[in-house]
């Protein structure tokens, strides 16, 4: 049973929390024949693919070894530059791993943005009055779960596909929410939650998941 993250939403539409927990790294690795077929941007801190795919490897992926050597923004672990390295035709065939990157806190505070319009959009076209908006969404490598409370605040629960129970997950987290976030005295409503009690708890809660089921929780 995998969790990959948690992310609460304000009722106004911003991102006061989230936590990373399972996520798998994604990586690519092959040999390459001089010239290069993958078109490279080359920034102050990373190598990331801008044109072409291949084999898995698509456009935004960034470039994390050469040869079985780390990369370091755009310098090798030996200090030698990344793209002179990549240009000179006598180091091929050449060995490149690729990564998918990790999302940045401003990309995660973007999604859940427009997270909020889309689960307003959903309650819009519901049949029936009073939906209670998007509760599940399903995708062919993950789910998404959200549960909204009475005043307006979502949590959500990025998870593996074919988990079940996960309503009541998701109502612990709300209860871990309403013990230890809002019962602080120095936490302000619509601000990011910076408790570190409440790290401490969800994420002992996510590893009890993980080890013995959703159903023991409680237990």
């Amino acid at each position: 049973m995998i969790i990959y993250g948690v992310y609460i939403v304000s009722k106004s539409g911003g991102l006061i929390f989230n936590l990373d927990n399972n996520v798998p790294r994604i990586e690519h690795e092959k040999t390459f024949t001089y010239p290069l077929d993958l078109v490279l941007d080359y920034d102050s801190k990373k190598v990331s693919v801008s044109f072409n795919r291949k084999d898995g490897i698509n456009v935004g992926h960034v470039l994390v070894a050469v040869n079985g050597m780390p990369v370091n923004g755009v310098t090798l672990d030996d200090g030698r530059d990344v793209r002179t390295t990549l240009e000179a035709a006598e180091n091929y065939p050449i060995n490149l791993k690729f990564s998918r990157p990790k999302m940045t806190t401003n990309e995660k505070i973007f999604l859940a943005s427009m997270f909020y319009p889309l689960f307003a959009i959903a309650s819009q076209l519901s049949p029936e009055p009073k939906s209670s908006g998007i509760e599940l969404l399903e995708a062919d490598t993950f789910t998404l779960h959200c549960f909204q409370t009475l005043t307006g605040i979502k949590f959500i629960i990025i998870s593996e596909t074919g988990l079940n129970g996960v309503d009541l997950l998701l109502r612990k987290v709300y209860e871990l929410y309403s013990d230890y976030v809002l019962k602080n005295p120095f936490y302000s409503l619509e601000m990011p939650i910076r408790c570190e009690l409440f790290d401490n708890k969800l994420q002992e809660l996510l590893a009890q998941v993980e080890k013995t089921g959703i159903s023991n929780i409680d237990k």
